[in-house]
């Protein structure tokens, strides 16, 4: 490895000043910083520590680790704090193994997590169980960096022998754990919190982030393809800045290609946030709460920096990661040759179902039924109540009201699918479905009729994995069946991130055409079968309230 050196406006995290300088790489490490007095024509960039998203499930991205990484480079990100919970659910810790040993073929540092809860819960059917000695045995690896989100925060609360002895197996082993806690305030979040839980990434106002800085937790703000949180957390880093750190939690690749953490620097600096105040939660703070192999920017630190166009806006002509140049000008230098060869692993056993298996036949007459409210941009749900719409003696979808029936199909057993009812899709037509259906990943549909929905999932079990989409024809269109496959655990590809991130803005887009004003209408799906969320969703055992931990009748 040959030395180099770049020369630009050094950002001095430390000092907290900008101003020229050279900065000289040898063997990979930064070996001088040498201020200068001048700039010399065309050295105009800001050289800065690169971006970390600090909570991401790699496998939301549809994409591989080493594909996700092509692609996050380009952006200035370096490294990621990955918790490998939805291909565990899917295969165990083989799927961990995977998403390991994918994410060591490329010049990337991916830093990834033991998971804390597989299955999420036992109301539902998932792949795999993780259990306490697993997990222990996890977090022995010099790999594996913390211990994933704790959802199971009523396990915390109530000290379920489990739960708890995975979270003193990572405090044994000197690895902080992560949390999941939407909601807690109170004496409940300072109980949750002095289990010894150090991080949140699932607060959606102010007050509820202050509850738990207050107590020591620090804040992840949290901008992804459907949480939006950004807004409501931001001015808090005036003052909390040392304790705040961004995310993206789930990141679908469309969105990917546009933008990744550097949009959210962007944002802050737009919101009037100090640049070193927001460089600190990027770039800084990350590194020190995970203990992570990440250079600073500092002498003797892994050469691993960005250069940006400017502070304002962030877009990066440059990312170093151990020295090696892995993006220039907008375009990934990183080779995926040896990765895109690895043999798919999936866990997936389910025949095509028919319209019958959707049907909800009246067997008693009910003024009224539950409905999942399905909020944009948001994970929780509303629980509503509506008087159900009635055809041939069978409770149906209502366009009208934009009440739609919505299933999930056990992916790994032969199994009676479950029905309910949602609203906010907006479909008038056609359905979509899923294999990514957070957190066990059985296949979740919402759709106007029976035999849409039978198609859109009968697509999904045809690839052994993927989202779908189904439209009958009309007399103006022709029928439409669209499926993006998923051969790895039915979560993520194995093509080209960027012939992903087109195939996945056309099947979006197609959903949109159908009706639908959610911004992205398969990432909410995604999570309607997330029980750890409030208030209400729907696995494949039931209709589940969120806040009780119990099903609905």
């Amino acid at each position: 490895m040959t030395s180099f050196s770049v020369t630009g406006r050094f950002v001095d995290m430390v000092q907290q000043k900008i101003y020229p300088a050279t900065v000289t790489v040898s063997q990979g490490k930064i070996e001088t910083i040498q201020p200068l007095d001048v700039l010399s024509e065309g050295n105009e960039g800001y050289i800065l520590p690169g971006f970390i998203d600090s909570h991401v499930h790699i496998e939301s991205s549809m994409l591989i680790p080493s594909e996700f990484a092509r692609l996050a480079v380009v952006h200035g990100t370096v490294a990621t704090i990955s918790d490998p919970h939805e291909i565990a659910n899917v295969c165990g810790i083989n799927g961990v193994n995977f998403m390991i040993d994918n994410g060591k073929t490329v010049n990337f540092k991916f830093n990834f997590g033991a998971p804390s809860c597989v299955p999420a819960t036992t109301f539902e059917t998932a792949g795999a169980t993780i259990d306490a000695d697993a997990v222990a045995a996890l977090l022995a690896r010099d790999e594996i960096k913390y211990l994933s989100e704790m959802m199971n925060f009523p396990g915390v609360l109530y000290n379920d022998e489990q739960v708890m002895a995975k979270i003193k197996a990572a405090h044994a082993a000197n690895k902080p754990v992560d949390g999941h806690a939407p909601g807690l305030r109170g004496d409940v979040a300072k109980q949750y919190i002095d289990a010894g839980i150090s991080t949140d990434h699932e607060c959606f106002t102010a007050e509820e982030a202050l509850d738990k800085l207050q107590y020591g937790m620090k804040i992840l703000i949290r901008e992804g393809s459907a949480a939006k949180n950004f807004d409501a957390l931001v001015p808090l880093m005036h003052e909390h800045y040392a304790n705040m750190m961004f995310c993206s939690d789930d990141k679908h690749p469309d969105s990917l290609i546009i933008g990744h953490i550097n949009q959210l620097c962007a944002r802050a600096v737009a919101y009037g946030i100090d640049v070193f105040k927001v460089l600190q939660a990027a770039c800084i703070n990350p590194v020190k709460h995970y203990k992570l192999d990440v250079g600073l920017l500092q002498p003797g630190d892994a050469a691993d920096f960005i250069i940006a166009k400017d502070l304002k806006q962030f877009d990066i002509l440059q990312t170093y990661i151990n020295g090696v140049l892995v993006a220039d000008k907008g375009t990934t230098l990183i080779n995926n040759s040896e990765a895109m060869q690895a043999a798919p692993i999936n866990n997936f056993n389910c025949k095509p179902k028919q319209p019958a298996d959707f049907a909800i036949a009246v067997t008693e007459i009910q003024e009224k039924i539950a409905v999942i409210e399905a909020l944009d941009g948001q994970l929780i749900t509303n629980k509503l109540s509506y008087t159900p719409t009635v055809h041939n003696g069978y409770y149906v979808s209502n366009i009208e009201t934009d009440v739609l029936k919505i299933a999930v199909v056990n992916r790994y057993n032969e199994a009676s699918v479950v029905t309910a009812f949602i609203k906010n899709f907006g479909f008038t037509k056609g359905a979509i479905a899923s294999s990514v259906a957070h957190d066990s990943h059985n296949i979740v549909v919402v759709g106007v009729d029976d035999e849409s929905m039978t198609k859109a999932v009968n697509l999904v079990i045809a690839a052994e994995g993927g989202v779908s989409l189904y439209a009958p024809a009309t007399e103006q269109e022709a029928e439409q069946n669209m499926v993006v496959q998923l051969p790895v655990a039915g979560l993520m590809s194995i093509q080209d991130g960027y012939v992903v991130g087109e195939q996945y803005a056309a099947i979006d887009n197609a959903s949109k055409v159908l009706g639908s004003k959610l911004a992205s209408p398969f990432m909410t799906l995604s999570f309607m079968a997330l029980l750890v969320i409030p208030h209400i969703k729907l696995s494949d055992l039931g209709l589940f309230d969120g806040d009780s931990f119990t099903f609905i009748n």
